[in-house]
């Protein structure tokens, strides 16, 4: 039975993902599933969705803001833009979204099984059930707004769903995939992230099965006058406490409401590996790599981060804000994204990709590589301090093309965010 993977608090952010960032999300989101595809299958792409620590980090390591509830939207936006080409190929297909598309989900995957062969009515309906399951059956106060459904050829998905909750100013993603699922209504969530909310109605849960069955049978013996008549014979007693829980404790995602990244939210050590294995082994890996026109040192380390995505174990994820340090944020946190290097990372990583798809890995098997080096490195090797690390990136963003959407802002005549500080 699917297993829930943890929770997370997630600050609820407004605003556009502007396009300068979002057609690139699109571009390196989908090179980086291609190269899991190909290293990895099909099905570990699908955990790796799945998993909400792995999730956020591959979406900071986008340049999205590393926190934010946004995330989440711009994800599954930019994987439904950039896989479209490569569906034959992968066979990964990417329904639903925010708002009025995600009411398009079952009608889309209705059409999409008719064309690949699987089950399009029968996903349709588990996509009503998923969304159904977070918005009545886990009743938290989040109200959902924004449902994704990734499906493979072979009819195995995964749906990452998220509600917002307006007056904490807090969002909550709920995670589900179809591997080992065998009931919608009794603990199927992959993983639900959000702020705790106290005690809630939540009829998914193991221990709530009696309640399930009772809920049922109220309605079939006492009808609809006599549930109101039992209501209003209980009212006002208190519920003894529950028991203790006997489900075993699960990891939590807590994602701060501070927007500018800090020290705390970094693990030092695991950036330090991967800046040494850039600068102590990238050339000489990267041989074939730097002949790309552009490519220097600063893209290789950025490589470093996008290679731990790819090739990471689910344990490497637990600090997302780590991954910021890759593209840095569209908010300027840590910041500001550099785009010159954001497209000479496209544009190796691609090369790679390419290469390996024609029978040449050498290139793939140089990025992994860097990985591997960089958990070799851990621990033994000092580097920059965090702040020593955001100040050279301020520095030389104007040399990397750094922008952010306070220059769009800027440039538009519009005030600056909130948050954003004036100047």
């Amino acid at each position: 039975m699917s297993s829930r993977a943890g929770s997370a608090d997630l600050p609820l952010h407004g605003g556009r993902v502007p396009e300068w960032l979002a057609g690139r999300m699109s571009k390196l989101g989908a090179i980086i599933a291609e190269a899991i595809v190909a290293e990895y299958g099909r099905d570990e792409f699908l955990a790796r969705l799945a998993n909400p620590f792995w999730f956020q980090s591959f979406g900071a390591v986008m340049g999205m803001d590393w926190h934010s509830s946004g995330i989440t939207t711009s994800v599954i936006g930019a994987l439904k833009r950039g896989l479209v080409p490569l569906e034959k190929e992968l066979g990964l297909f990417v329904c639903g979204g925010r708002g009025k598309h995600s009411r398009k989900t079952p009608q889309e995957l209705v059409a999409i099984g008719d064309r690949v062969g699987f089950d399009g009515h029968a996903l349709a309906k588990a996509s009503r059930l998923v969304a159904k399951v977070d918005s009545a059956a886990v009743q938290d106060g989040f109200d959902l707004y924004l449902h994704g459904f990734i499906v493979a050829a072979d009819g195995k998905w995964v749906v990452v769903q998220q509600g917002m909750k307006d007056e904490t100013s807090t969002a909550r993603r709920y995670h589900w995939k179809s591997d080992g699922l065998r009931d919608f209504v009794e603990a199927p969530h992959s993983a639900i992230e959000g702020e705790g909310q106290g005690t809630i109605v939540n009829l998914t849960d193991l221990r709530a099965a009696a309640s399930r069955t009772a809920t049922v049978d109220l309605l079939s013996g006492l009808g609809p006058d006599g549930i109101v008549k039992e209501v209003g014979r209980i009212e006002g007693i208190v519920e003894p406490p529950p028991e203790d829980d006997d489900e075993p404790m699960l990891p939590h995602l807590v994602m701060p409401a501070h927007h500018d990244v800090r020290p705390k939210d970094v693990m030092l050590r695991r950036l330090h590996g991967a800046l040494a294995a850039a600068a102590d082994n990238g050339p000489a890996d990267f041989t074939e790599l730097l002949l790309v026109p552009g490519v220097g040192a600063r893209t290789v380390r950025s490589l470093a981060m996008v290679a731990e995505v790819i090739h990471g174990a689910p344990h490497r994820f637990s600090d997302p804000a780590r991954y910021s340090m890759s593209k840095g944020g569209k908010d300027g946190a840590p910041f500001p994204v550099p785009l010159k290097v954001y497209d000479e990372t496209i544009r190796v990583l691609k090369y790679a990709v390419v290469k390996a798809r024609l029978g040449a890995s050498e290139e793939l098997s140089a990025i992994k590589r860097l990985d591997t080096q960089a958990r070799a490195l851990e621990g033994k090797v000092n580097g920059p301090s965090f702040h020593e690390y955001v100040a050279e990136e301020w520095r030389r963003s104007e040399e990397y093309g750094g922008r952010t959407v306070m220059d769009d802002a800027r440039e538009m005549g519009r005030p600056l965010p909130k948050w954003a500080k004036a100047g």
